[in-house]
């Protein structure tokens, strides 16, 4: 990686490349940069995994195999922002499947226990909008939901 800008790095236990390769077959703009791997005498078994470099959506990560230390939990999550329906959708399937768990308003976790938000990039401006009236019924109707659903949520922001 380089110096500029920033890098997340995801602490796994040991499956830093399956998640890795599992994030850049969901997001455009991904692939693999580098693997690493732990040396005679590191704390994990010479050869092993220790980082994999990679982007998704453009974004730098460095996936780590740390050992169990460490897990997730949704004090940090990823939020993406998505431009209709069906990008909802299709974030939501591919990241709750296989393990992954629905949560209350956008949030999820996924099969690593990673926290994630699919946003409609549309929300935050309804939610902040500066008619209280339309601010509060598209919050209430978006924590009555798990997955986001614009349609919805535009029917609540209009007062239909």
């Amino acid at each position: 990686m380089t110096a500029d800008g920033f890098t997340t790095c995801l602490w796994f236990d040991d499956q830093a490349e399956e998640a890795a390769h599992y994030y850049v077959s969901i997001f455009k703009n991904s692939g693999i940069q580098n693997v690493s791997r732990y040396p005679e005498g590191a704390p994990q078994p010479a050869g092993t995994v220790l980082t994999v470099e990679f982007t998704a959506n453009g974004h730098k990560f460095c996936a780590l195999n740390g050992g169990p230390q460490f897990t997730f939990n949704e004090a940090v999550s990823l939020q993406i922002f998505c431009e209709n329906q069906d990008e909802v959708d299709y974030y939501w399937t591919k990241l709750t499947e296989n393990g992954g768990e629905e949560g209350p308003c956008g949030w999820l976790k996924d099969r690593y226990g990673l926290s994630w938000q699919v946003v409609p990039e549309r929300l935050p401006r309804m939610i902040t909008d500066p008619d209280p009236a339309r601010a509060t019924r598209t919050t209430q109707a978006m924590m009555e939901m798990r997955k986001l659903d614009i349609a919805a949520l535009e029917k609540a922001y209009a007062g239909e």
